[in-house]
C-alpha cells in the first residue's frame, strides 16, 4: 500500500472536544453531574420526550427500559435478529423471551408484516406479549407507522434501540419523539466510540417521564438521590435505598465529550450524507453490488453504509473482497452477524438460518464501507475506485 490506510470508523475529534474533556477535568467534578444533565437536556428539547436519563451505554439504557416497563419471566419481547447480540441480551436479562423477527429485503430493518403472526404465536405458545423492540439499522428508520399501530391495538410499548439513529426521522419527526395512539414508547441511543455523536462510551433512554423516573434511580443502585445532588453545598448526605439498582450512570467526562458532539451534530450529519450521497452515485450500475435505501418517509442518519455482494456477479465472495480491500488500503466491517446464528440464542432457542431467509442470505453478502465526517473526496475516489476495479465486469 503506498497511500494511507482509511480506517474504517475513526472517532471525529477535534479541538472542542479536547477543550470539553480539560474543561470537565478543571471543574473539579468528574463523576454524574451538571454536564450529563445538560446533554439529558439536549435530547428533550431536541426530541420532545417527556424525559432523558444519561447511562453508561445503549445497553444499560434498553435495560432499565424494559426494567421500568416491568417486563419479566412469561414475556416476549419482539426484536429483529439483524441487531448486535446486546439487543437480545438484555431481553434475557430480564428473564423474557427474545422473538426473533426476519428483516425487509430493502432497508434490513424489522419485518413488520411478521410481527402480528409472531405476536399471536407467543401468545398461542402462552407467552405474554409486551414490547416490540424494533433497531433502526444502519441509522435508517423502521416502519414506525405499522410498529405503532399495531402496539396500539394489542396493547404492546416500544422500545426502540436507535443506537445508530441520530440523528435520523422519520415522517418529519425526530427519531425519539413521542409515539402516537397513546403508545408508550422509549428510545435509547448509543455514544460508543463508533457512534455518530461520540463519548467514548455512553448511552441515553427518553421516554415518559413516569419511566424515565424510574429508569434513573435504577441506573445509581436504587438511591433516592443522585450523587452530584448530595455533594451540592449546604445539600445533606442522607439518602435511601428503595431497590436494588445497577451502577449505569454516566460520568461528566463522557458527557463533556457529547455535548461538544451535540453542539456540531448538524455538520456531522451533514458530512455523513455527503459521503452517502458519493457513494450512492458512484456506485450505482455495479454489477453485483447492492446499495443501501433511503425510504420517502424516512431521514437516515447514515451510521453505516452497508452494501451487498453477490459473489457470482461480483466475481468475489464478500470475504474475498474485505481481503481485497485492505490490501487496497480500504478498511471495512460486517453488521451484523445475525442472532439466530450465534451460538447461545441458536441452541436456547432451537434457530435455523431458514427461519430468517431474508436476513440469512443478508448476513453472507454484507460489508459495510467506511462513512464518517473526516472521509475526504479523495478517499471516496479511492473506495469507490477501489470496488469497481474488483468487478467481474471490470
Amino acid at each position: 500500500m503506498t497511500e494511507a490506510y482509511i480506517p474504517f470508523a475513526p472517532p471525529t475529534i477535534g479541538q472542542k472536544e479536547v477543550d470539553a474533556v480539560v474543561s470537565a477535568l478543571r471543574s473539579g467534578w468528574l463523576t454524574t453531574g451538571a454536564v450529563a444533565k445538560q446533554v439529558e437536556s439536549w435530547f428533550i428539547d431536541n426530541t420532545g420526550a417527556e424525559g432523558a436519563v444519561a447511562v453508561n451505554s445503549a445497553t444499560a439504557a434498553l435495560h432499565l427500559a424494559l426494567e421500568s416497563l416491568g417486563v419479566g419471566p412469561g414475556d416476549a419481547v419482539f426484536t429483529t435478529t439483524m441487531t448486535f447480540c446486546s439487543t437480545a441480551h438484555v431481553i434475557e436479562h430480564v428473564g423474557a423471551t427474545p422473538v426473533l423477527i426476519d428483516v425487509e429485503p430493502n432497508t434490513l430493518n424489522i419485518d413488520t408484516s411478521k410481527l402480528a403472526p409472531a405476536i399471536e404465536d407467543a401468545r398461542s405458545s402462552g407467552l405474554h406479549p409486551s414490547v416490540i423492540l424494533p433497531v433502526h439499522y444502519a441509522g435508517h428508520p423502521c416502519d414506525l407507522t405499522e410498529i405503532y399501530s399495531l402496539a396500539a391495538t394489542e396493547g404492546l410499548a416500544v422500545i426502540e434501540d436507535a443506537a445508530h439513529a441520530l440523528p435520523a426521522f422519520y415522517n418529519d419527526r425526530p427519531i425519539g419523539a413521542p409515539a402516537p395512539l397513546g403508545v408508550i414508547n422509549m428510545v435509547a441511543y448509543s455514544f460508543y466510540a463508533t457512534k455518530n455523536v461520540t463519548g467514548a462510551e455512553g448511552g441515553l433512554l427518553v421516554g415518559p417521564e413516569e419511566f424515565i423516573s424510574r429508569a434513573r434511580q435504577r441506573s445509581l443502585h436504587g438511591m433516592s438521590k443522585d450523587a452530584w445532588q448530595r455533594y451540592e453545598p449546604g445539600a445533606s448526605w442522607e439518602y435511601d435505598v428503595i431497590e436494588a439498582g445497577w451502577k449505569y450512570n454516566l460520568s461528566d467526562l463522557n458527557a463533556s465529550l457529547v455535548r461538544a458532539q451535540l453542539e456540531q451534530i448538524t455538520e456531522f450529519d451533514r458530512a455523513r450524507r455527503y459521503v452517502a450521497d458519493s457513494y450512492l452515485e458512484r456506485l450505482a450500475g455495479v454489477p453485483g453490488v447492492t446499495l443501501p435505501v433511503e425510504l420517502p418517509a424516512a431521514r437516515s442518519a447514515w451510521h453505516l453504509f452497508p452494501i451487498r455482494i453477490d459473489s457470482d456477479t461480483y466475481g468475489h465472495t464478500r470475504n474475498e473482497l474485505i481481503s481485497k480491500l485492505h490490501q487496497a488500503g480500504v478498511g471495512t466491517s460486517v453488521h451484523f452477524k445475525p442472532i439466530h446464528l450465534l451460538s447461545y440464542y441458536r441452541n436456547k432457542y432451537n434457530l435455523t438460518p431458514n427461519a430468517f431467509p431474508v436476513a440469512s442470505r443478508a448476513f453472507d453478502q454484507l460489508l459495510s464501507l467506511p462513512i464518517y465526517p473526516l472521509l475526504t473526496a479523495d478517499h471516496i475516489r479511492r473506495v469507490v475506485d477501489a470496488l469497481v476495479s474488483f468487478s467481474k465486469s471490470d
